[in-house]
């Protein structure tokens, strides 16, 4: 990793950027899912439901769900009868996520606070990986990969639903006037925080396209890596398998 990385549009040290990501997310863990719905007019939701659906989560499997934060992703695969473990680098995001699982009466969740490029779980512990709107903010994203490999079994698969670069012509130019003008004054209005969604705004910017993304996989080792473009990549589905 170089000696610097990208918060947003800024160029700064490793170690200040985990810390800066995770004043971010302290900031709006409890806004958080509110200001999902309003940023995306609530297809943030189908989006999640398209993309647990390629995951395919089958009874009694180990999945781990990385960057889980609130459970939006976990509680939708629990109902296939998985072992959903679900872990975050951010305390505060796990707490809400704990306190909506409770309101849901579900107890079969393991909630583990991890760093993305550090797992403490043991090699070839899981069946699936997954991560929504996550690996952008990762420090080090080819570490966080290759630990995504490593705790896989072989035959594991990995699924990865972020946003990416949008390539229908017009709506590019639309999006960036959204998310760079508007985005952050929601963030202002809604979770009384601008600057915090200035930088998710930013981040998105900055995140590899669909191809160098999916280049990023495969040198992790994954193989059978494919991309699924979703509103003309204003988000993707990632995958790929551990052989």
């Amino acid at each position: 990793m170089s000696d610097t990385v990208s918060f947003g549009y800024e160029e700064v040290s490793p170690a200040e950027k985990t810390s800066r990501v995770g004043g971010v997310f302290s900031s709006v863990a409890s806004k958080y899912d509110i200001m999902n719905d309003a940023m995306s007019g609530g297809m943030h939701r189908l989006w999640k439901d398209r993309f647990v659906r390629r995951v395919k989560p089958q009874q009694q499997e180990d999945i781990l769900d990385m960057a889980g934060g609130t459970g939006d992703i976990a509680f939708r695969m629990a109902r296939a009868g998985a072992n959903i473990t679900v872990s975050d680098i951010n305390p505060d995001m796990l707490d809400v996520g704990i306190e909506r699982a409770v309101k849901r009466g579900l107890d079969s969740l393991v909630w583990s606070e991890q760093n993305a490029e550090e797992l403490s779980f043991p090699d070839q512990h899981f069946d699936a990986y997954t991560i929504a709107f996550g690996i952008r903010n990762v420090t080090d994203i080819p570490a966080a990969l290759k630990e995504a490999h490593r705790v896989l079994r072989y035959g594991g698969r990995f699924f990865c639903l972020e946003f990416s670069a949008v390539e229908w012509p017009g709506l590019s130019e639309a999006y960036d006037l959204y998310s760079h003008k508007l985005l952050p004054k929601m963030g202002k209005v809604i979770a009384r925080d601008e600057d915090s969604y200035r930088y998710l705004a930013e981040s998105i910017r900055r995140f590899p396209n669909m191809r160098a993304f999916k280049g990023m996989i495969e040198q992790a080792g994954f193989a059978q890596v494919k991309v699924e473009p979703i509103m003309g990549g204003l988000v993707a589905i990632h995958s790929g398998w551990k052989v």
